[in-house]
């Protein structure tokens, strides 16, 4: 169920949510929160086989537009913004929470990952994030957000990250880049940078309930974050309230990177 909140902050605004797999998702999270405050949105599924989990939660949200979208998939991601331009003719916000890493890449030592392994975790989970953003800049004409999500493991090494963490740390600095170019343009970019959480991507990760009892005991706050939490810091860094916020990673994480 959607939360009702009084205040409709982004009533009127419309946002392209990217990532959703389930009602576990961070991404499910952030379209709850922008659904919420009144924000209106366009949702995609990965492929057929992850279309019946998607296309209930869409529903719930009342998106105008769900589509497919495989960033591997070559004009996937050229549609789905051709629709928005057709249906909405503008932008306000994109949230990118997708990653990738083949898991012989990711179970594997960085030192170790060939070519092939290298160049799918970067296409899928910073070069998407890029070429999103160059395709949601003409449509952002009164300005706008870009949101992806980012981990810990981008700053410090993480046991079994692994190329992850490259990946990553290569999105961050695309996001500082990104907000340097289109910032005269009133386009703020964002890493969000969530503690672990329960999530069907981390599920790939070796050891994670252990990282997650980590994560427990090591945050100043004592709680692991929900996804719930990630998406309304990510709904109110697109409000104009934050509009002075823009190339920074972000912690939600109850105070877990602080914290040696």
């Amino acid at each position: 169920m959607i939360p009702a909140y009084k205040a409709r902050i982004h009533e009127g605004k419309r946002g392209l949510i990217v990532g959703i797999a389930n009602d576990q998702s961070i991404a499910w999270g952030c379209a709850r929160a922008f659904r919420a405050l009144g924000a209106e949105l366009a949702v995609t599924y990965l492929n057929e086989k992850a279309r019946p989990h998607v296309e209930p939660l869409a529903q719930e949200l009342e998106a105008d537009i769900v589509m497919p979208l495989d960033v591997r998939e070559p004009g996937q991601m050229e549609a789905v913004f051709e629709r928005i331009t057709k249906t909405w003719g503008r932008l306000d916000f994109v949230v990118h929470s997708i990653a990738f890493a083949p898991r012989e890449a990711l179970s594997g030592r960085v030192i170790d990952v060939d070519r092939d392994g290298f160049l799918t975790t970067m296409d899928v989970s910073c070069w998407s994030f890029i070429r999103m953003a160059h395709l949601a800049e003409p449509l952002m004409t009164e300005g706008g957000a870009l949101f992806t999500m980012t981990y810990y493991g981008s700053q410090m090494v993480v046991q079994n990250y692994n190329i992850m963490g490259v990946a990553k740390a290569a999105l961050e600095s695309a996001v500082r880049y990104l907000a340097a170019e289109l910032g005269p343009k009133g386009i703020r970019v964002h890493a969000i940078s969530p503690g672990p959480l329960a999530t069907r991507a981390a599920s790939g990760i070796p050891e994670f309930d252990e990282l997650l009892e980590k994560a427990r005991g090591k945050a100043p706050t004592h709680a692991l974050v929900s996804i719930d939490d990630v998406g309304l810091t990510t709904a109110f860094l697109a409000h104009d309230a934050a509009r002075s916020i823009t190339g920074s990673t972000l912690y939600v994480d109850g105070g877990y990177h602080i914290v040696d």
